[in-house]
C-alpha cells in the first residue's frame, strides 16, 4: 500500500441516517416474500391440491438451489457495471421478479391440469430464488458503499431489527388474528389478499431503498479503483482460501443461525410450548412479549458496537446469550414448568418471561451483526488483495450459511427419531416424559449454546476489531489519494 497522508474526512465516507434507514429497507424487501413463503405450503396443499411430501421436497430442494445461485449472482453483481449503478438495477430486477413470481403462484398454480402443477410450481419457484438472491445480495454487498465509517456501519443493524421485528410479529398478527378470520382459514380469498400487500410493501420498500443508494452506488465507492475488478469463478475458491475474516465469519454467524432457526422448527415450538409448558397459545403471546426488550437490546449493544466495534460487541452480546440460555435451561429443570402461565404471573412465570426474553434479546443482537460484519469482510479483501469483489464475498457467504442452515430439519427430525418418535412428531398433550424433556431442552437450549460456543472460538480468530478495520480504510484511502495524484 502507497503511503499517503489522508485525514478523517478523506478516509470515511459516511451516510446521512435518513440514507441508512432507508436502505435497511432493501432487506425487509425481501423479507416481506420470505414470510409470505413460510405459507406457500398451505396453498399448495390446501388450495391447490399438492401433497404434504411432494411440497416438502420441493422446497428442500429449492433450498439446495437457491445456495447454487448464489456464486453466480454474486459474479453478476461484481460485473455489473451501469449509468445507474452497481446495486440499484439488480435490486430493482430482483424485485420485480419476485412480484411477478409471487402473483404467480398464488394466482394460477391451483388453475392449472393436476398432470402439470407439479412442475409449474417448481419453474416459478425456482425463478422466485433467482430473484430473491438478486436483491437479498445486493443487501449484503452494497454495505461497502452506504458507509464505511465504523461508527457508522453499526446503524444498519438498528433499523434492520426495528423492521424485521415489526415485519415478523405484526405480520403473523396479521394473518392470525385478521386474515384466517376474515377468510375461514387459510383458502385461497387469504393468499389473494396477501400476495397484493406482499407486492406492495415491499415494492415501496425497494423504492425506498434504491433512493438512499443512489448517491452512493458510483464508482468512487467501489473499492481501490474506478473500474470493474476483473473476477472468474475460478476466483471463489482462492478468496474463501485466503481471506481468515471471511472463514471465521462464515463459522460464527452459520452456527448462530443454525442455533436460532432449530428452535423456531414447529416440532420444536410443540415440544417446548406445548408439551413443556403445557400451553401451545404461549408460543405467539411469548413472541410479542419478547419484542421490546429485543429492540432495546438491539439499540444499546449497536451503540456499545459504534464504541468498542462490531467484533468486541459480537462477542460481548455471544456470552451473555450463552449465559442467559445455560441459565434458563437450568431454571426450567428445577421447577415445575406447567406453573408458568399469563393467567398465573407468579414469581416462576416473571422469572421465565424476564430470562426468556433477555435470552432471545441477545440472541438477536448478534444475528443483526452480521451484514455490516460482511462489509466489514469486504473492505479487508480489497485490503489484502486490492480487488473490490462485494458480490463474491457476499454470496460466498451466504452459500454456506444457506447449506448449514439448511440442515435445521434434519437435525430435529434425527434429534426426535432418537427418543422413539419415528413415525410422526410429538403433538400439543402428550405426556412429558424424561427423554421428552431432556431432548426439548437440549434443542431449544442446547444447541444454541454449542452455537454459541463455536463463534467464540471462531471470534478468537476473527481479525477485524476496530484497530484494524481502521488501518484497513486508511490504507484504502491511502492508496486512492496517491491514485489521484498520480492522475494529476
Amino acid at each position: 500500500m502507497a503511503t499517503v497522508t489522508v485525514d478523517k474526512g478523506e478516509k470515511y465516507h459516511i451516510a446521512k441516517l435518513w440514507q441508512i434507514g432507508c436502505f435497511a429497507l432493501n432487506n425487509t424487501a425481501t423479507n416481506i416474500y420470505m414470510f409470505v413463503m413460510f405459507f406457500v405450503s398451505y396453498y399448495a396443499t390446501g388450495v391447490a391440491g399438492l401433497t404434504v411430501v411432494v411440497v416438502s421436497t420441493i422446497l428442500t430442494l429449492m433450498r439446495f438451489f437457491d445456495g447454487i445461485t448464489d456464486p453466480i449472482i454474486g459474479f453478476i453483481i461484481d460485473k455489473t457495471e451501469s449509468k445507474f449503478g452497481k446495486f440499484a438495477p439488480l435490486m430493482l430486477l430482483g424485485n420485480i421478479i419476485l412480484a411477478v413470481t409471487t402473483f404467480v403462484t398464488f394466482t394460477f398454480t391451483h388453475l392449472m391440469p393436476d398432470s402439470l402443477q407439479f412442475l409449474f410450481f417448481i419453474v416459478i419457484h425456482a425463478i422466485y430464488i433467482i430473484g430473491y438472491t438478486f436483491q437479498a445480495a445486493c443487501t449484503r454487498a452494497a454495505q461497502t458503499v452506504l458507509t464505511n465509517d465504523p461508527k457508522q456501519r453499526p446503524l444498519f443493524s438498528i433499523f434492520d431489527a426495528t423492521y424485521n421485528a415489526i415485519l415478523f410479529t405484526g405480520g403473523q398478527m396479521f394473518i392470525a388474528m385478521y386474515l384466517v378470520s376474515k377468510h375461514g382459514g387459510f383458502s385461497l380469498g387469504l393468499f389473494t389478499e396477501l400476495k397484493y400487500y406482499a407486492i406492495a410493501l415491499s415494492a415501496i420498500g425497494t423504492v425506498l431503498a434504491v433512493i438512499a443508494i443512489k448517491g452512493k452506488d458510483r464508482k468512487e465507492f467501489y473499492g481501490l479503483a474506478e473500474q470493474n475488478v476483473k473476477t472468474s469463478f475460478r476466483d471463489y475458491w482462492p478468496v474463501l482460501k485466503g481471506n481468515c475474516a471471511l472463514q471465521m465469519l462464515i463459522v460464527a454467524a452459520s452456527t448462530d443461525k443454525l442455533a436460532m432457526l432449530l428452535p423456531r422448527q414447529a416440532a420444536v415450538g410443540v415440544m417446548f410450548f406445548g408439551i413443556l409448558l403445557g400451553d401451545y397459545a404461549l408460543s405467539g403471546t411469548v413472541g410479542l412479549i419478547t419484542l421490546a426488550p429485543i429492540l432495546l437490546i438491539t439499540l444499546l449493544g449497536i451503540g456499545k458496537a459504534r464504541k468498542v466495534g462490531m467484533k468486541r460487541a459480537f462477542v460481548m452480546g455471544t456470552w451473555i446469550a450463552f449465559i442467559l440460555f445455560a441459565v434458563t435451561a437450568v431454571f426450567l429443570l428445577m421447577i415445575d414448568s406447567t406453573t408458568i402461565s399469563l393467567n398465573n404471573m407468579g414469581l416462576v412465570t416473571i422469572v421465565f418471561l424476564v430470562l426468556f426474553s433477555l435470552a432471545q434479546g441477545f440472541q438477536s443482537l448478534t444475528g443483526n451483526m452480521v451484514i455490516p460484519m460482511i462489509a466489514d469482510v469486504s473492505d479487508y479483501e480489497t485490503y489484502r488483495t486490492s480487488r473490490y469483489v462485494p458480490g463474491m464475498i457476499s454470496t460466498i457467504f451466504s452459500f454456506v450459511d444457506k447449506f448449514i442452515s439448511s440442515l435445521a430439519p434434519a437435525v430435529v427430525g434425527f434429534a426426535v427419531a432418537l427418543i422413539g418418535y419415528q413415525d410422526a412428531f410429538p403433538e400439543v398433550g402428550e405426556a412429558l416424559t424424561p427423554a421428552l424433556l431432556l431432548m426439548t431442552l437440549f434443542l431449544m437450549f442446547g444447541i444454541p449454546m454449542f452455537g454459541y460456543i463455536c463463534s467464540l472460538i471462531a471470534m478468537k480468530f476473527y481479525p477485524l476489531d476496530d484497530r484494524k478495520m481502521e488501518e484497513i480504510q486508511t490504507a484504502i484511502a491511502e492508496v486512492k489519494e496517491a491514485s489521484k495524484k498520480e492522475a494529476v
